[in-house]
């Protein structure tokens, strides 16, 4: 038994042994081939890692909004009832959000807030800009705001109409730079405000849109900065924004939202102009597919170019068998068998394909990993390049069927030639 084992593990390292000196003695027919296959293989991982760095980054940046949210402005309905020719904005209203949460079965959250972006902010040390939102208690359960120090918005700040401000993180250094806020006070148009907490960073990069925002209770903003227009309700907000039960009821969600506004506002709920929306979770899908298809575009390809891979190696080991038909027929008649003939050439096309696989997975995770330390996490709405582990096991499988395809056709031809015209050959 002992000895049958060793006799196996030396014709497995000869014939190894025969593997190598066969691909030294054409290092650049070799070269080249691996090469080729080694390029294709890399720049499908690279490709498919690039579609995944922009669906991730379009999912982070989604959900630095908030968690399936859906948003809702007011638009444009028909004048008069059953006409279209003449049209007159609506505002949302704080009583719409409150019907909302009270009649829509199918919406888990909604808030309502005011969005101003002509209050001048003034402390002690510095002035600043940005958005100055008049938010209801349940904003950060909505929309995604974190706080880094002090807290947010509580009921009594709300049913008291208390002067009380949330500093976004831009606004925060603009405005203390240096210096701690908590407890300091600031001046909304020439309005004094204690502030009670600021928000931790919101997204990556120079995009501090969201960071220089400053938030105060929904009925202090109502009360010193309404949205003022004609015939503009007393308690109209700039917009709505509520979250389904479940990320899948989203269009069922969407559908309650416009029955109701519908009703209360008199128009047609089925008017789909009168309706300015955005639905995070509809984007979402939409990036989804359209990244998919992509992979499944890049995959297709990366499959053919390994195929015509493998049909280059099949070509260059029947132009070897070609080459080494005396040997061939040398090998046999001093008793070789047909198998070992056959895994002897088997053997060197899954090694050519094998190393070339193995060459392009590593040349590719190399590159990425460059990448990702050149980018770092700066990039809105991109993320670096990842190695895919499912476009890694396709690279793997294809690789190994292509080595199999090339290396058993030639090495079949091999086996099947008779020692006597195999050494007559020139």
């Amino acid at each position: 038994m002992r000895r049958s084992l060793i006799a196996v593990m030396r014709a497995l390292v000869d014939i190894f042994a025969q593997v190598f000196r066969s691909i030294a003695a054409n290092k650049l027919r070799s070269f080249l081939t691996m090469f080729g296959i080694a390029w294709g293989v890399a720049s499908l991982l690279l490709l498919i890692g690039l579609g995944e760095g922009f669906r991730s980054g379009q999912r982070r940046g989604l959900s630095q909004l908030g968690e399936d949210v859906i948003m809702a402005w007011g638009g444009n309905i028909p004048a008069s009832p059953n006409q279209h020719t003449g049209m007159r904005p609506y505002y949302l209203t704080l009583s719409d959000a409150d019907a909302i949460r009270a009649q829509a079965s199918h919406v888990r959250n909604a808030t309502a807030f005011i969005n101003r972006g002509d209050i001048k902010q003034v402390s002690e040390f510095s002035s600043a800009g940005g958005g100055v939102y008049g938010v209801e208690v349940n904003y950060p359960q909505v929309r995604r705001l974190p706080i880094a120090k002090g807290r947010f918005l509580n009921a009594d700040d709300e049913t008291q109409h208390r002067r009380v401000v949330v500093l976004g993180q831009k606004n925060n250094v603009l405005l203390f730079p240096g210096r701690p806020s908590v407890g300091e006070s600031i001046l909304l148009n020439g309005y004094r405000f204690q502030v009670i907490g600021v928000a931790d960073k919101i997204g990556r990069g120079n995009n501090d849109g969201e960071n220089q925002q400053i938030y105060i209770p929904l009925s202090t903003m109502m009360e010193l900065f309404p949205i003022l227009g004609d015939n503009v309700p007393l308690d109209a907000v700039s917009s709505i924004q509520y979250q389904p039960l479940t990320e899948d009821l989203n269009e069922t969600a969407k559908a309650d939202v416009h029955r109701i506004i519908a009703a209360r506002h008199g128009f047609d709920a089925g008017n789909k102009d009168a309706f300015e929306e955005w639905d995070t979770i509809k984007t979402m899908r939409m990036v989804g597919v359209i990244f998919t298809a992509m992979d499944v575009f890049l995959g297709g390809v990366g499959i053919v170019t390994l195929a015509l891979g493998a049909v280059g190696i099949i070509n260059i080991m029947l132009v070897t068998v070609t080459e080494r038909t005396k040997e061939i027929g040398l090998r046999k008649a001093l008793g070789a068998t047909n198998g070992s003939i056959m895994m002897q050439f088997f053997l060197e096309g899954m090694l050519l394909t094998g190393l070339s696989g193995v060459i392009g997975i590593l040349g590719s995770a190399a590159l990425m990993i460059v990448l990702q330390h050149a980018m770092g996490n700066n990039q809105m709405g991109f993320d670096p390049p990842r190695l895919v582990p499912w476009s890694a096991a396709l690279a793997l499988g294809t690789l190994t069927l292509c080595g199999m395809v090339a290396g058993l056709y030639p090495a079949r031809q091999a086996a099947l030639m008779e020692p006597v015209e195999a050494l007559r050959k020139e």
